[in-house]
C-alpha cells in the first residue's frame, strides 16, 4: 500500500548511526539517537495525517543486509510504540496532578469566597474592605489557574506527540542499498 505522500528518507553508512551509542540494551530495545528521532518525528509531522507513513533507509549493501537480519524495522516500530506509551503515561500523570491541583484550588476558592463574605462583619464595610474582598475573590480564582490550564491546554501536545509516534510506529520501513 503505497502512500501518495513522500517517504521519510534517511541516509546512513552504519546501523549504529540511528541508535544511542551509550545504550547497552539489546538491539531491538535500544533508544534511537536524539538527532535521528528528531529527524524522523519532524518529517512525520509534515506529512498529511490521513496518509500512512513510509520510511526509506538508505545504507551500503552489507549494512542493509545486516539491518534486515537484525530486524531494524521491528526495532524502530518497538521504539516509537514504547515512547507513545510513555507519553500516554505522562499524560495520565498530568491529569492526576491536575485533579490534585483542582482540589487544592477549589478549597482555596471556597475559603476566599467565605472570607470575602465574612469580611464586612469582621472589619466593617468601606472601600478598603471592598478592595480586600475583590482581592480574595481574584486569589481564589488564580489558585485554580493551573488545573484549568492542565485540563484545557497542557495535555493536547502530549496527545499529539503520542499519536505522531504511533503513526511512525505503524510506518512501513524499507531498507535499501545506497
Amino acid at each position: 500500500m503505497d502512500s501518495a505522500a513522500e517517504p521519510i528518507e534517511i541516509r546512513i553508512s552504519r546501523i549504529e548511526q540511528l541508535f544511542n551509542s551509550f545504550d547497552p540494551s539489546p538491539f531491538d530495545e535500544r533508544d534511537l539517537d536524539d538527532d535521528a528521532e528528531s529527524h524522523i518525528a519532524s518529517w512525520a509531522r509534515e506529512l498529511p495525517e490521513h496518509e500512512p507513513i513510509r520510511m526509506l533507509i538508505h545504507m551500503p549493501e552489507d549494512e542493509a543486509q545486516r539491518a534486515r537480519e537484525r530486524g531494524l524495522a521491528t526495532a524502530l516500530t518497538h521504539y516509537f510504540e514504547l515512547h507513545a506509551n510513555s507519553i500516554d503515561r505522562d499524560r495520565r500523570e498530568l491529569f492526576r496532578l491536575g485533579r490534585r491541583y483542582l482540589l487544592v484550588g477549589l478549597a482555596i476558592l471556597a475559603a476566599c469566597l467565605a472570607l470575602s463574605q465574612m469580611l464586612p462583619r469582621l472589619i466593617g464595610a468601606g472601600p478598603t474592605t471592598s478592595i480586600i474582598q475583590e482581592g480574595l475573590i481574584i486569589l481564589g480564582w488564580v489558585a485554580n489557574w493551573k488545573p484549568i490550564e492542565i485540563f484545557l491546554y497542557d495535555w493536547w501536545p502530549l496527545k499529539r506527540r503520542a499519536d505522531l509516534y504511533r503513526r511512525i510506529a505503524a510506518a512501513k520501513v524499507e531498507i535499501r542499498p545506497a
